[in-house]
């Protein structure tokens, strides 16, 4: 399969919007890091989706959508080769019912006849890695703009050993993924081991950190919580509302943690 043939993360997203309109980068990245899709990674760590990852994506929204169920149901069923999640996915594969059918399936066209076009009547007889005009514009403005770092380029930026970037790993603070016989990390990865290695020089041990990471997992929880609504809108005016509202709850978020810490650091240092 050559490289055109694979979808960035931008472009899958732009595929499953009109039916998942609540789905989002983070999503599919969760998804991702659940271990229910693998997609390849080229050199430099972006992710690549083929037709079969995005069908296996549809499958997985589905069975979340219409049963409720947890991912690691999901996951059991999709490996159980006689389950109906399986055989419907391979059904799906080998073009039987069409990957992107909604509400309900429809005949395939084979995958061999099937053309191109970008006027939006026919789109419903495209493959689903064809990406019309409209949908490029969306994915355009979610291109996966997280390059990842190989190992040794991370350990040198924040000027850290491997064992210490191993406890990080351990404690869920950084995660990289393997690409050949390299390990790459996501970008952020970077500032946290920075600050991390800073946080270990003034005394602070790795395991003291972890409450950042779950006071950060709770704060977005919650804000997922208030904008969800809004993303499950079927219109863009949502979305676009739901991602202003997620940028001014994350400064009010940022707020106002900075005034509680002041206020607790007066009462620690002023004198008594």
């Amino acid at each position: 399969m050559s490289t055109r043939e694979h979808l960035s993360i931008g472009e899958v997203l732009a595929l499953l919007l009109d039916e998942f309109p609540d789905v989002t980068i983070s999503k599919i990245r969760f998804l991702e890091s659940q271990g229910l899709i693998d997609p390849e990674r080229t050199a430099s760590g972006y992710r690549q989706f083929t037709e079969a990852e995005v069908d296996r994506l549809r499958v997985i929204l589905r069975e979340q959508r219409a049963h409720y169920l947890p991912l690691r149901v999901i996951k059991d069923r999709l490996d159980d080769e006689t389950s109906d999640i399986s055989r419907e996915l391979r059904l799906v594969s080998d073009g039987v019912i069409r990957s992107d059918a909604h509400p309900a399936a429809r005949a395939a066209i084979p995958r061999g006849t099937r053309t191109t076009t970008t006027t939006p009547a026919l789109e419903q007889d495209v493959p689903a890695t064809i990406v019309s005009r409209e949908q490029s514009k969306v994915a355009a403005r979610h291109a996966d703009q997280t390059e990842s770092l190989p190992r040794d380029i991370l350990l040198a930026r924040c000027s850290i050993d491997a064992s210490f970037l191993k406890e990080l790993e351990q404690a869920g603070l950084v995660s990289g993924h393997d690409v050949g016989d390299t390990t790459f990390f996501e970008p952020h990865s970077v500032e946290i081991a920075r600050v991390a290695g800073r946080f270990r020089d003034l005394g602070i041990d790795i395991r003291h950190l972890r409450a950042w990471k779950t006071s950060a997992e709770r704060e977005l929880s919650l804000f997922e919580q208030r904008i969800l609504p809004l993303l499950r809108a079927r219109n863009a005016n949502g979305r676009t509302e739901a991602l202003e509202m997620l940028d001014e709850l994350l400064d009010l978020g940022g707020s106002l943690r900075g005034a509680l810490l002041a206020r607790e650091t007066a009462r620690l240092t002023e004198p008594r």
